[in-house]
């Protein structure tokens, strides 16, 4: 039965005056489209080609192609257009134009020698030849076809000459680097070209076969640092993924001498040679970049032998005193990198075994090192450091008591063969050695601290009148004082001297020791044996001279970085925090020391900083539990008022102008055996408490705090890498993708946010991450396939559920954003789900924000998917009531939304159509129709007339004069 639509008395007014005014002006526009002939507009085309007016012919050929619908004049139209791109030297819109009209006409010679031109231009000659070809086939006569066909062969000829010619290019490369009157930009070039094609498969084994490797070895026999560096490099790209290869360049060139190089006192060098011996480690423990099968796997069959040989000798490099600093920290990264297992699961730790068996003793003794002493090994800031990580990592890595004590009998055997009451230099390094263990293997270190004698000789150590002496011994009861219960021994038997010594030396190096070990005697003692009762002074002013010394250039570096630990114990202190962050000169210079990256500095300024933002965990007081202790007379501890949210947020503006961002950024470029699990979470409780004022995110973006965050969120401890996941959700949340995490890097951060989508985490860093991934998933398709990947959408559908108004609105956007994706469709499409269900419920919301992102969703998904039309009458009762309160809502955008809905379900099948033109919601599509237009609300009136229009057109309502 069909409506009789003019019986509202508004179309004879608004709606049918404006019909007419629509009408005429489709008939102006039509006749503006016929004088606007395809043909004539060809021909105009032409006339510009030839006046060599190519832009103004270009227009013509576009405007033709835009009205014309005849094909074979289609053909002509692109062919012309190319021309005129050839002109313009634009060869890839030549070509593409040109394969349009092959594609319509595959003979068209003209359309096949025009991309075969544009082709040539490219540089594709092989395309260009088969195109050049095939006109020649058609026209076998035409002497430019022919002329084009010999030039091209030419051409390919020569490409291909040059292309096989890499014997002839390596031997020229040589040729130019290995003759010394060669011009320097010539040697730099040929050195770059031969760094290049060795990273190449084919360019490196020809180096390979053509005696490069000797010739490589003659340019790092010339001793001169730049062609070293080239034959390094280019030795890496050849061993990169190739095992057969990689172990015959080892044979070759020797371990003997690969680490003598490495031994240099030259960074750049160093660092190459290492990088080498890495990627021959690789290649050897099957971690290259590609699998070789067939004959190469068939030269080599065993490898073990070859990296015990190479462990060996990394072992000799750390005692030898020919190696530099750098050298011996090379060496100890490789065996920190290679040597403990990656994965716990997997059984064979015998590399460990091996090395604590043939080289602990070795390490021990790099521990062991005084840098004062005249008889040191060449060192750097962070061997010993290294040294002790080392350490740590090994023991770590063993797998049972037996292997453990066996490790402890090494470590007792060395230090009493160094503890001689005769000798005191060697008891120093006895004592130095257990403050490196403590520095390592924590639980050994403590153990070694009971051997018989020697808490006894630390303290008295410290008494001596040697300066020497001083300075270990109070390093020693600084590492040693870390557990209570040994502090509570030093505490009795040692504060005094410390106290003595801080007074009395008139070396700064060991009096900022003894403050520092002062000030964490006092951490670690408790009230009892606060600063206060054995510090001289304050705090404040104790901190006051922290940075002093901290400031004073003239100091070494390593004596002003205990400046750095002193004030990581003494920031805890309301007062101290808030002058230290006052002190820019202090933070700069503190910045300064934390990009030398040492990792007892990187640990004590991320502390320090922690500090000073009040980034640390804190327990809640309960308010009746407060009330019930003051009751019971016991203390209760308040909060210093410098310690609340005012103050704090100060801190935190100073220390962004100061520049924290940029150092915690360098911090975090450490190398993984100085950056510690715990400096990482410290650094990210930090970069979270920058995050927190929205104004300053684009700051900290913009210094590279989002780059810095990345890693921080993937590698460390639980709580760290979920402080940094929720700090780039912050940043997420507010902030342009492109700009924030530009290139690839924007698919790193998908996988922390949606590590927060977790009943594990409190409200706020689900909203955030909600938040954040809506803002990305807004962004590209690529982007919602890869939070698609990362398993995100159930626990997106989850918080839909909540109670929470601003998570279920948060994960409802989300949702809407998701939408668009095809995959997430088909999701609403599968039966057995109560996706869509969920959807048109959440439309029906009192919350208006939930509302128009739930109908924002459903009118997408019916856009895209006809099936869910029929499907979201069925799921539930009320979704007719509730299309229609959206229709009618007050918030025009929700509005607008159940129109488009309106109109989807109405476009999609006349019987739906027929089924909404018998309820309720005509009356409201007309009442919205008929309004007058009106430039804020004009959108949602058209789309009201738009489904009024389909219902005409399904012929179920129709004007009064076909009534």
């Amino acid at each position: 039965m069909c409506v009789n639509y003019m019986s509202v008395s508004w179309w004879n007014s608004a709606w049918g005056s404006r019909q007419l005014k629509m009408g005429h002006k489709l008939m102006f526009f039509l006749q503006a489209l016929q004088m606007e002939d395809p043909i004539q507009l060809k021909e105009e085309g032409n006339k510009y080609f030839q006046a060599s007016d190519y832009e103004k012919a270009l227009q013509s050929y576009t405007q033709a192609i835009k009205l014309n619908k005849d094909k074979a004049l289609q053909a002509v139209l692109y062919r012309n257009r190319a021309a005129c791109f050839l002109k313009k030297e634009e060869y890839a819109k030549a070509a593409s134009d040109a394969s349009r009209a092959i594609d319509i006409n595959a003979s068209d010679i003209k359309a096949l020698y025009r991309r075969s031109q544009a082709l040539e231009k490219l540089g594709k000659l092989d395309q260009a030849f088969k195109d050049a070809q095939k006109c020649a086939t058609l026209e076998p006569r035409n002497k430019n076809f022919q002329e084009t066909l010999r030039r091209l062969g030419a051409n390919i000829q020569e490409k291909l000459r040059i292309q096989f010619s890499t014997d002839s290019r390596v031997q020229k490369m040589f040729e130019i680097l290995l003759d010394e009157n060669s011009d320097k930009e010539k040697r730099e070039k040929a050195a770059n070209n031969l760094i290049v094609l060795g990273r190449e498969e084919a360019g490196a084994e020809r180096i390979f076969q053509n005696n490069g490797v000797n010739l490589l070895l003659q340019l790092i026999e010339t001793k001169n640092p730049e062609l070293i560096l080239a034959a390094v490099r280019t030795l890496s790209g050849m061993c990169t993924g190739h095992k057969a290869r990689a172990t015959a360049i080892l044979h070759y060139l020797g371990i003997d001498s690969i680490c003598m190089w490495m031994s240099v006192d030259n960074e750049e060098i160093s660092l190459a040679v290492c990088n080498l011996l890495q990627t021959i480690t690789d290649c050897l423990m099957g971690q290259g970049k590609e699998e070789h099968h067939g004959k190469e796997e068939a030269l080599v069959l065993d490898t073990k032998k070859d990296l015990r040989m190479i462990t060996m000798r990394l072992l000799d490099m750390l005692v030898s005193k020919k190696v530099s600093g750098q050298g011996r920290d090379r060496a100890l990264n490789l065996l920190n990198k290679n040597i403990p297992r990656k994965d716990l699961k997997d059984h064979d730790n015998s590399r460990s075994i091996f090395v604590i068996d043939n080289g602990l003793k070795k390490i021990l003794k790099v521990v062991g090192q005084i840098p004062e002493m005249p008889d040191c090994l060449p060192l750097t800031e962070n061997t010993q450091l290294t040294a002790s990580v080392l350490l740590n990592k090994l023991y770590d890595d063993l797998r049972c008591d037996p292997e453990r004590d066996n490790y402890r009998l090494i470590c007792e055997e060395y230090i009493k063969s160094k503890i001689d009451p005769q000798d005191m230099d060697k008891t120093l390094h006895a004592v130095q050695i257990v403050s490196g263990v403590l520095q390592g293997p924590f639980d050994l270190g403590n153990k070694l601290l009971g051997m018989k004698g020697v808490m006894e000789m630390m303290v008295a150590l410290c008494g001596s009148e040697r300066e020497i002496d001083q300075l270990v011994a109070v390093e020693a009861l600084i590492h040693a004082s870390t557990k209570l219960s040994r502090a509570t021994f030093i505490i009795t038997n040692g504060v005094t001297l410390l106290k003595e010594i801080y007074k009395k030396t008139k070396n700064e190096k060991i009096k900022i020791r003894a403050l520092v070990g002062l000030c964490k005697l006092g951490s670690a003692g408790g009230t009892d044996y606060g600063l206060r009762q054995f510090a001289e002074g304050s705090t404040e002013k104790l901190a006051k001279q922290c940075r002093k010394w901290l400031c004073n250039t003239s100091i070494d570096a390593r004596t002003r970085k205990w400046a750095v630990e002193g004030l990581s114990y003494l920031t805890l202190d309301a007062d101290v925090k808030d002058d230290f962050v006052e002190d820019e000169p202090a933070l700069k210079a503190m910045f300064e020391l934390a990009k030398a990256s040492d990792k007892t500095i990187l640990y004590s300024v991320a502390s320090a900083l922690v500090n000073c933002t009040n980034s640390y965990d804190t327990k809640e007081l309960v308010p009746e539990l407060v009330q019930l202790a003051k009751f019971s007379k016991q203390h209760v501890p308040e909060e210093h008022p410098k310690d609340k949210k005012d103050f704090v947020v100060k801190r935190v503006k100073r220390l962004l102008k100061a520049g924290v961002v940029s150092a915690l950024a360098c911090m975090v470029k450490a190398d993984s055996a100085i950056l510690t699990d715990q400096s990482k979470e410290l650094i990210a409780r930090v970069f979270l408490a920058l995050c927190e004022d929205p104004k300053d995110r684009g700051t900290i973006v913009a210094q590279g705090g989002g780059k810095a965050l990345i890693p921080l969120a993937v590698e460390g401890t639980d709580v760290g890498k979920i402080k940094a996941s929720h700090a780039l959700a912050k940043i997420a949340a507010i902030s342009n993708p492109d700009i924030a995490f530009p290139g690839e890097r924007v698919y790193e951060v998908v996988r922390p946010l949606v590590s927060l989508l977790n009943t594990e985490r409190d409200g706020l860093q689900n909203y955030e991450a909600l938040l954040g991934l809506t803002n990305f998933s807004g962004r590209s398709d690529k982007l919602r396939l890869k939070i698609i990947k990362e398993k995100a959408l159930p626990d997106i559908e989850n918080y839909m559920f909540e109670n929470h108004d601003q998570l279920r609105q948060a994960a409802t956007e989300c949702m809407c954003n998701l939408v668009v994706n095809k995959e997430v469709q088909e999701r609403f499409v599968a039966d057995g789900n109560d996706r869509l269900k969920l959807v048109v419920l959440l439309c029906g919301e009192d919350d208006e924000k939930v509302q128009v992102a739930a109908a924002g969703a459903l009118a997408m998904l019916t856009a895209a998917q006809k099936k869910l039309c029929s499907k979201m009458t069925q799921v539930t009762t009320q979704w007719l009531e509730i299309l229609q309160r959206l229709c009618l809502h007050d918030n025009m955008e929700v509005q607008h939304r159940g129109l488009v809905i309106a109109f989807n379900l109405i476009s999609s099948d006349k019987e739906l159509a027929k089924k909404l033109v018998e309820s309720e919601l005509l009356e409201i599509l007309t009442y919205v129709g008929k309004q007058e237009d009106h430039p804020k609300k004009q959108h949602v009136i058209n789309v009201a007339r738009d489904c009024l229009t389909k219902c005409m057109d399904y012929e179920l309502i129709k004007p009064l004069s076909q009534a």
